[in-house]
């Protein structure tokens, strides 16, 4: 007996929307494998026939003529700036508000404001400021990590260093907050805006800081501004795009019955989309953060404020134990930044839920006898026996203001007794000795020495051997191929995985890599990153899942990548360079470091996001672990490992600089060389425009490959 066969799925007769769009494609056979293969064995047939030939390599001291014009350009920004409307008149205004603003914080907080010898509140005062703000917004847990880390700052010699970073930091992520937040909704609600606004977002999170870094001095001068302004457009693209794919993320089921209720655009966005994509708008306050702190080292070549001075100078003299006590504290103030916003976010969802607070936890005796004092309305428990009563909007801002108190006092006494004004040293507090900045530097060379004397061997080993069978090879098959064949190479595998929007882009992509003169060096640039890019999916996949449906492993790991996120590159880069020598595996195990935190959050984000219904659903019909990651889980989880592909690339690529002090060489070097040497200062910048590119066109053949095929 025949069975019935369901026809092939027909090409809709109206248009796709991008949700739809993977499951049409899904159903069409595109051959993309065959495609691929055909490709790669033309590609490599005329690799061994042309191989060398024109592949327009570029010594490093030569330049071409648009090198040279954009020489010309700097030189007029130099001589006529400060008479011109745009760079004397509105960079002028924007970086006095900047200055005078920071200026007026460090007095507060940081600085002697003359004519006192400190600050204006001291250090005692500004622990108590922060404890009473921790309190109130996220809970006695995150007050106590809070507590801890300022102290650390203090006992470790580097309070003013840490509070000015600190200061750098609140600053620039709320002008983010300000800026990406309306832009990320705007992203999410209307298209046009987001393809206006993503090539921004490509060029700012792609641009390495140190090719921009250069142009913003020129434009702001050297100081706190352009340190601000630096992380300021470092930070702004993790914060708007996370922010775009909460909204987009909320179920179009969702909306829909929220507009059958006859809710508004302005009533959708308050009640549902914001409120349910809060999660990971805290993830994007949280990265925003990240990318700002990780922004010290280099804000501080252009005498920004804040603990990257105390890293860079102290590699100078290339001591280990120095820099890494510095970039331990900007760890330690990110882990506080993010455990104290995550808190913060998650008692405000649980309150909204309750509408009450629990009192309860260490304390709560104290503020026991302050509930029984209050009046009935500030208590929904009164009378009624409750161990920890439950308070009322008015009760708990009753309380928050009862322990105001002491904390002004804190204050009026930072302000008048100079111990509680300048933190003590060793020399106050002798039992500091211990544990102080002098103590740990040391504990952390002779631990670097030891362990480098141990494992050098075999990581040498492990180095060669990766470069000689894979690095090399992928290397010379991009670098030594004809430009022209590269580029053919480029556009046909655009065209097989993304159609023939992403062929058009990249397109433009390698007029502009060539157009700046740097092909062979882009060529060897883009080795590497794929390579890097690869590596750092299989790390996050791995480590994200497990985060995503375990919270204890969630716990454990999220410190570590808090702490490979955010301490300065520079500082890892001198063990790593110890360990594995100069080279181009160095260069790509940097990259690693630091692009795979933000990967692995997203996937681990995504992964927490699947309905529990779904996977109950799924744990019910007999799936095993494996079969529930792998057919649930990260099918369904699609739209965030995207993004986390995206971001990882994105990463990779602005370490593409740091990569290129350690031996990556090619662009990276070209970069550093255009800050340090006054006649490659258009090249450095050329090579700059040549990696934002190379990352616009990567990202466009990823993201529609991934909609293509709705894997």
């Amino acid at each position: 007996m025949a069975t019935a066969t369901a026809p092939p799925p027909e090409a809709p007769d109206r248009p796709v929307s991008k949700e739809e769009q993977p499951y049409v494609e899904v159903g069409k056979k595109r051959h993309t494998g065959v495609k691929l293969l055909a490709v790669l064995a033309v590609w490599l047939v005329l690799y061994a026939i042309l191989k060398g030939h024109d592949t327009r390599s570029l010594g490093l001291q030569d330049t071409t003529g648009f090198h040279d014009w954009l020489n010309r350009v700097r030189d007029w920004v130099q001589l006529h700036g400060p008479d011109n409307w745009f760079f004397g008149g509105v960079l002028g205004f924007i970086g006095d508000v900047f200055n005078s603003v920071f200026a007026h914080l460090q007095k507060l907080f940081s600085i002697p404001a003359f004519p006192r010898p400190v600050p204006q509140i001291g250090w005692f005062g500004v622990v108590a400021i922060a404890a009473w703000i921790t309190w109130a917004v996220a809970g006695i847990r995150s007050t106590i990590l809070v507590t801890v880390s300022m102290l650390l700052f203090g006992i470790f010699g580097l309070w003013q260093d840490s509070i000015d970073l600190l200061l750098v930091t609140i600053l620039a992520v709320a002008v983010c907050f300000l800026i990406g937040l309306p832009t990320g909704i705007a992203m999410a609600r209307t298209r046009w805006v987001s393809t206006v606004v993503t090539p921004i977002l490509d060029i700012a999170q792609t641009l390495p800081p140190f090719a921009y870094l250069a142009p913003v001095a020129l434009g702001f001068g050297i100081g706190p501004t352009t340190a601000i302004v630096l992380t300021i457009i470092y930070a702004l693209p993790p914060l708007v795009r996370i922010t775009e794919y909460g909204i987009r993320a909320v179920p179009q089921t969702t909306i829909e019955a929220a507009r059958s209720l006859g809710l508004t655009k302005g009533q959708l966005l308050r009640q549902v989309q914001l409120p349910m994509a809060k999660r990971s708008i805290v993830v994007g306050i949280n990265q925003s953060m990240m990318a700002a702190l990780s922004m010290a080292t280099i804000a501080a070549l252009v005498n920004g404020p804040g603990l990257g001075k105390d890293v860079n100078a102290a590699l100078q003299i290339q001591n280990v134990g120095q820099a890494s006590v510095a970039g331990l504290l900007i760890v330690l103030m990110a882990i506080m930044l993010d455990r104290t916003t995550t808190a913060a976010s998650e008692r405000s969802e649980s309150q909204g839920r309750s509408g009450l607070v629990s009192v309860s936890g260490p304390g709560v005796l104290l503020m026991g006898v302050m509930v029984e004092k209050l009046p009935r309305w500030a208590t929904e428990d009164a009378g009624k026996g409750v161990r920890h009563p439950r308070l009322t909007g008015a009760g708990r801002w009753t309380i928050r203001a009862l322990w105001l108190v002491p904390v002004l006092v804190a204050v009026y006494l930072s302000r008048s007794q100079l111990d509680l004004a300048r933190f003590p040293d060793r020399t106050v507090w002798p039992f500091l000795e211990p544990i102080d900045g002098t103590s740990v530097t040391k504990l952390i060379n002779d631990f670097s020495s030891w362990f480098i004397d141990k494992v050098d061997t075999f990581t040498l080993a492990l180095k060669n051997d990766v470069t000689a069978w894979l690095i090399n090879p992928f290397q010379n098959l991009l670098a030594q191929s004809p430009w022209w064949v590269m580029g053919l190479v480029i556009l046909a595998l655009a065209y097989v995985l993304g159609g023939w929007r992403p062929a058009v882009t990249s397109a433009i992509c390698l007029a502009v890599i060539f157009g700046v003169g740097l092909w062979n060096d882009s060529m060897v640039t883009l080795a590497m990153t794929l390579i890097a890019t690869v590596l750092v999916m299989v790390v996050a996949v791995v480590l994200g899942v497990g985060m995503g449906r375990s919270r204890r492993t969630d716990t454990i790991i999220r410190p570590f990548l808090d702490a490979f996120q955010t301490i300065p590159p520079f500082v890892y880069l001198v063990p790593a360079l110890a360990l594995f020598g100069v080279g181009r595996f160095t260069a790509i195990m940097a990259a690693l470091a630091y692009a795979v935190p933000i990967a692995t959050k997203l996937v681990a984000d995504g992964i927490r996001g699947v309905a529990p219904t779904t996977v109950e659903a799924a744990r019910a019909s007999g799936s095993t672990t494996r079969q529930m990651i792998t057919k649930v889980q990260l099918p369904m989880a699609r739209e965030a490992l995207v993004l986390a592909t995206n971001q990882g690339l994105l990463y990779v690529l602005s370490m593409v600089v740091i990569g290129g002090l350690v031996g990556g060489g090619s662009l990276g070097y070209i970069v550093v060389s255009g800050f340090s040497q006054d006649q490659l200062f258009g090249k450095g910048l050329a090579a700059g425009i040549a990696i934002t590119a190379m990352g616009v066109m990567l990202d466009r053949i990823a993201r529609h490959a991934a909609a293509r095929t709705g894997r």
